[in-house]
């Protein structure tokens, strides 16, 4: 009897295509994920944008005997020569001329005053929120 040992030419060439097809599906499959990762990754996240508003806002607030000078429904300026402003044409929020917030689609202030203590509401729909989805903060001034 004649012993087999080796493998044919004919299965080598079945072994090499075989996994010529495995590392090109692994190849594409890989691409498209980092890809995807990739426009997700430069995609601004709408909720750390409001967050970071907030943050700056506050802040300026609860600085002691600070005071309104003008409040508009695009924008409010305090005594302290700290102006906010929403521009539509860039849809962003900048305090003085940093710009705070990117991909906000409206944005209004309001003076209001409640239980005798100046409020700011401002209301904010950022640009990939649900439909009808407007976030409104009413910030108290101290005194």
């Amino acid at each position: 009897m004649k012993q087999e040992k080796g493998i044919t030419l004919i299965s080598l060439t079945i072994y090499i295509i075989v996994m010529t097809i495995v590392v090109s599906t692994i190849a594409i499959i890989s691409t498209y994920f980092y890809k995807d990762a990739h426009s997700l990754a430069n995609r601004i996240n709408p909720l750390a944008e409001y967050t970071k508003f907030n943050s700056f806002f506050a802040d300026e607030v609860n600085h002691s005997n600070l005071k309104i000078l003008d409040c508009q429904e695009h924008y409010v300026v305090f005594d302290n020569t700290t102006q906010y402003t929403y521009v539509p044409e860039n849809k962003a929020i900048y305090r003085n001329k940093v710009k705070i917030a990117s991909e906000v689609e409206n944005c209004k202030f309001e003076r209001k005053v409640k239980n005798g203590k100046e409020v700011i509401s401002v209301t904010i729909k950022m640009v990939d929120s649900a439909e009808n989805e407007q976030k409104n903060t009413d910030f108290t001034l101290t005194n």
